[in-house]
């Protein structure tokens, strides 16, 4: 299977700040999820791949091909939301995304057909007649992907597309997101900050930080590499089951929260249920291994940070 991303020591500085330091990915098609802190690198790992910041040195390819040599034809196969807003001022919403499907090179009745096509996909009615300026925050993000994949790409980068948008706002954009590969098949490099966001919809993810790739897998595979473990919600009697779980070999302790942790390291939680049956406790919940991706992501910042 061709990666839809393939780099060999990407580099890339500002001054002196190593923006990306030898970059080494191959990443099938898919849901990636991209993730890092602010400032890791995210966002000019793109930039550089789409050819809007020049590399500074190495080798990348997208869809196979070397984007030295092909890529502006590579670029007509692939879909771009930026971060910040990239509307045009003045432009009513449904002439904005036709003029973009027209610059990928469509005519104009198609552009204008495809334009409400993608308008009616992200769920924008009566609004795509209004200028783009007077948007909501999420119905921005929703232009933004309307305008990213209306010229049907094989693969569309998607950067902090949640940004500033509120739970509800998030989980609308969410459902977009993970409709784009499941129905259009659209491979989507998914850019964020958020776990949240990652751990919904994403396949595979990158965790990158201070410009080096730290993680690749599936995260399946990452999740499954982490020992099992839950949190249980008791009203009291707290320190009285982590000594009881200490005692039966699962090292456990008490969160700021008040629920207790436990490593308990079985598939099943019918082990721990019994346990509080013995001790007499009735919890209130318990939630199988509930910080798992953000514990993975912790980790592998440490580990970046302790070889700094």
């Amino acid at each position: 299977m061709t990666p839809i991303i393939h780099t060999q020591q990407l580099d890339k500085r500002f001054d002196r700040f190593q923006a990306l330091d030898k970059v080494d990915l191959s990443i099938a098609p898919g849901t990636v999820g991209l993730l890092g802190p602010n400032g890791a690198g995210k966002s000019t790992l793109i930039k550089c791949l789409l050819q809007l910041q020049d590399k500074d040195g190495g080798k990348a390819a997208l869809l196979g091909e070397d984007i030295d040599e092909h890529g502006r034809e590579v670029r007509k196969r692939v879909g771009y939301a930026p971060e910040q807003d990239c509307h045009i001022p003045g432009m009513v919403g449904c002439e904005y995304v036709t003029y973009c499907a027209q610059l990928s090179g469509l005519p104009f009745e198609s552009a204008r057909q495809r334009a409400h096509e993608m308008l009616d996909f992200v769920g924008m009615g009566q609004e795509r007649y209004r200028k783009v300026d007077t948007y909501s925050t999420g119905m921005k993000q929703r232009i933004k992907i309307a305008q990213a994949i209306v010229h049907d790409p094989e693969l569309v980068f998607l950067d902090e597309p949640t940004n500033g948008l509120d739970p509800k706002g998030q989980a609308i954009i969410l459902d977009l997101i993970e409709r784009i590969w499941k129905e259009s098949n659209i491979s989507v490099i998914l850019s964020s900050h958020l776990l949240h966001d990652v751990d919904r919809i994403c396949e595979q993810i990158v965790i990158i930080s201070q410009g080096r790739i730290l993680v690749h897998d599936t995260l399946e595979s990452l999740k499954k590499k982490r020992k099992p473990e839950a949190e249980v919600v008791v009203v009291e009697r707290g320190p009285e089951l982590v000594k009881a779980l200490n005692e039966h070999g699962w090292p456990s302790e008490i969160l700021s929260n008040g629920h207790v942790k436990v490593e308990h390291g079985q598939i099943s939680l019918n082990p721990l249920i019994g346990i509080l049956k013995r001790l007499g406790i009735t919890p209130l919940e318990i939630k199988a291994s509930p910080n798992a991706l953000n514990e993975l992501f912790v980790q592998a910042l440490g580990s970046a940070e302790s070889t700094s």
